[in-house]
């Protein structure tokens, strides 16, 4: 998993409560497992004026030109702001996926849908939470200025504006290492390799007809 630090990224504004994952990657893309793949069909219902299906030339689709994916001005961005419950409705890991594909890195919001909370730890994702006053200066002043870009520092738990102004979010010390350490739960595993693989030697020899 990619470790999380230090991020200066643009933000792109997605200003709308109650974003659920099926708005952030449609369940006709769910076919793959993989997690790669899914950034062309990041909010594809709203990205593209018609109906997307896994396979289809996006290149070629017509485009949605009122929805801010689609705004010069935020392409490239990586951090994404938005509103209240972001990522609420199914346990759907693809829409980390979809967002990390595109190239989010992180999302700032007023509050989460646990599940998906959860998810963004899981796969490398910093979800910051900040009180909604101060989610209204972002997102007055990224839509107000083109290029507008945000500091995350993960470490000192900060969001810095281009202002110098600094709002400070709250994050479990236990994710919080795992995201600077570029840890998922399989790699917190693996960091008992040793003794896992000295207990099933152990059991080989206590009990081999277990392995035959």
């Amino acid at each position: 998993m990619q470790k999380f630090e230090k991020l200066t990224g643009l933000v792109v504004p997605i200003d709308r409560s109650n974003v659920d994952t099926d708005a952030i990657i449609p369940k006709q893309f769910l076919k793959s497992i993989h997690r790669t793949g899914f950034g062309p069909n990041l909010f594809d219902a709203w990205r593209y004026l018609d109906h997307g299906e896994p396979g289809m030339d996006n290149s070629k689709r017509p485009l949605n030109a009122d929805f801010v994916l689609n705004d010069e001005r935020y392409q490239g961005a990586q951090i994404l702001i938005a509103r209240t419950n972001f990522g609420c409705g199914s346990s759907r890991e693809h829409a980390v996926w979809a967002l990390q594909d595109y190239g989010i890195r992180a999302v700032v919001a007023p509050s989460f849908a646990d599940i998906f909370y959860n998810n963004c730890f899981k796969n490398g994702m910093l979800p910051v939470v900040l009180e909604e006053n101060d989610m209204d200066q972002l997102f007055k002043e990224a839509e107000a200025t083109p290029g507008y870009s945000l500091d995350v520092d993960l470490s000192a738990q900060t969001v810095m504006t281009p202002g110098d102004d600094v709002f400070r979010f709250n994050v479990d010390g236990f994710r919080k290492q795992c995201l600077l350490d570029g840890l998922d739960d399989i790699g917190l595993t693996l960091q008992h390799r040793q003794h896992i693989e000295a207990y099933e030697q152990r059991r080989r020899s206590e009990a081999p007809w277990l392995f035959r």
